[in-house]
């Protein structure tokens, strides 16, 4: 009997079911099919014939053996590789999950002997891991398949340096499936955030400080669906999957420091320019986006000549949780008057105001003549003070901080242990955060990260409100800078 192959999507989407919770004993795959485009055939079944591979699992780059018997003579198949494409849901501010649809990967072609057999090899596929389907085909038909584990690998580097040192995380092989994503660190038994992999195929690299007194740290890789890590692993549902324990060794030696806290912003985007082909009124900055304060000049062309005309700068304002919603306002910019040959030139500084695009416009007596859009970016000061003796009530300040569920809050590590969260959107993008030194004598490290606020996810994934150690890479929504800060705790006074 023909059967069509179903290619199935993970879909996280925000639904008028809401938030399913994830528990640790149990969960569900949400699978829809997806419809192929109208002019590609879909593949239909006739299984015939034996496949295997072996071995059955294997990392990403081995070569793996397939093995086909049972099949027509003589006959040219093709091998096909059943991947998958990851990406976030994020739209008018709101988070609302994840979708994984699948992508067919052709291993190469093999042709039959007398007997109907074949034996090849392939490089096992870059891209997200656990179970595959590889696929035998003939013209579009599934003549057999066989299922394949791709392994996932972790590694830490370096395995040794003073106080300060950047440790990377790097693992390949991740899962798209919600007890295969997301894996959580954990530092000397310390929960220190999470690392995803959604839009970058299963691969994501993190980077976390050495902290603590010289001497060996432990560093731990556990899975963890329902926000935080799932420690009985041998008694889940998918008990086979991996944990990995790696030990770093804090050396002596001069402690590191992180980067200048002027380093650390995201790097000014340059503008797009004059509109093409637009002869009638248009606007443009000089550069797309900035950190608050930063110098940016408004040109425009095609306005009535010497008209007097009004700036507005856009706005979102108001809060989740205060019951009375948010919405947009606006605030003037300045006037300006249009040169005879209808150009304007208008430099100011970036608003204090929240993070994300905002948009500007020029107006003439209330009427809209041409808009364009800027984005502030989040930045930090620094910390103050930047030593002291423990219990010293230490400053976090930061601007521009978004209003959107994927950019309203930063969640803040310290020593590589996750505290708490700090939100934005109220204070209109200003976050001022009051932290008690704690620890012995020396150098301490507070670590400010990205993080999802709140949403919906039908995926039984809860990442909410913890620290996305792969928000360079893989952040939903916004591009987002991380902040680092070394505090010194000294044996008496100030």
């Amino acid at each position: 009997m023909l059967m069509k192959r179903a290619k199935f999507i993970l879909i996280v989407a925000a639904m008028a079911l809401g938030v399913i919770a994830a528990t640790a004993c149990q969960s569900a795959l949400v699978q829809t099919s997806a419809v192929q485009p109208a002019n590609s055939p879909q593949p239909t079944s006739n299984y015939v014939g034996e496949f295997s591979i072996n071995p059955s699992h294997a990392p990403i780059g081995a070569t793996v053996s397939a093995v086909g018997k049972g099949f027509e003579s003589n006959t040219e198949l093709e091998l096909v590789w059943e991947g998958f494409t990851g990406t976030w849901n994020v739209a008018d501010g709101n988070y609302t999950g994840r979708t994984f649809t699948d992508v067919m990967q052709s291993l190469g072609k093999v042709k039959t002997d007398a007997s109907g057999g074949f034996q090849t090899t392939f490089t096992v596929p870059s891209g997200f891991g656990f179970g595959h389907d590889v696929l035998v085909e003939k013209q579009n038909e599934i003549q057999n398949k066989s299922n394949f584990d791709v392994d996932m690998q972790v590694s830490i580097s370096p395995s040794s340096g003073p106080t300060g040192t950047p440790i990377t995380i790097d693992a390949q092989g991740i899962g798209w499936r919600p007890l295969e994503n997301s894996w959580e660190v954990i530092y000397d038994n310390k929960f220190t955030g999470w690392i995803s992999s959604v839009t970058t195929d299963g691969i994501a690299h993190a980077s976390i400080p050495a902290v603590g007194a010289p001497g060996k740290h432990i560093i731990q890789i556990i899975h963890g669906s329902a926000t935080f890590p799932y420690m009985n692993m041998q008694q889940s549902p998918e008990p086979d999957r991996p944990q990995w324990t790696f030990e770093f060794t804090v050396t002596d030696g001069k402690a590191i420091q992180p980067p200048s806290i002027q380093e650390q912003s995201l790097p000014i985007e340059k503008g797009p320019g004059k509109p093409d082909s637009t002869t009638g009124p248009a606007i443009w900055t000089d550069i797309a986006s900035g950190t608050v304060g930063t110098p940016v000049t408004l040109q425009g062309s095609g306005l009535p000549a010497g008209k007097q005309l009004d700036l507005l700068w856009f706005r979102v304002v108001g809060s989740r949780v205060s019951g009375h919603g948010w919405d947009e306002a606006s605030v003037s910019l300045g006037k300006v008057t249009v040169g005879a040959d209808g150009t304007i030139m208008f430099p100011f500084k970036a608003l204090d105001d929240l993070g994300g695009p905002h948009r500007i416009e020029v107006q003439d007596g209330g009427t809209k003549l041409a808009e364009t859009s800027f984005t502030i970016t989040p930045s930090a000061f620094a910390i103050s003070p930047s030593s002291g003796p423990a219990g010293t009530t230490i400053t976090i300040h930061l601007k521009g901080v978004g209003w959107t569920q994927t950019a309203n809050i930063y969640t803040l590590v310290y020593d590589n242990a996750y505290v708490g969260y700090a939100c934005g959107f109220n204070s209109q993008g200003d976050v001022t955060v009051y932290l008690p030194a704690a620890g012995e004598p020396g150098w301490h490290y507070i670590d400010l990260y990205p993080a999802i606020y709140a949403g919906t996810d039908m995926s039984q994934t809860n990442d909410f409100r913890i620290p996305q150690l792969t928000f360079k890479d893989d952040h939903p929504g916004e591009r987002l800078p991380a902040f680092h800060f070394a505090f010194q705790i000294t044996e008496g006074g100030n």
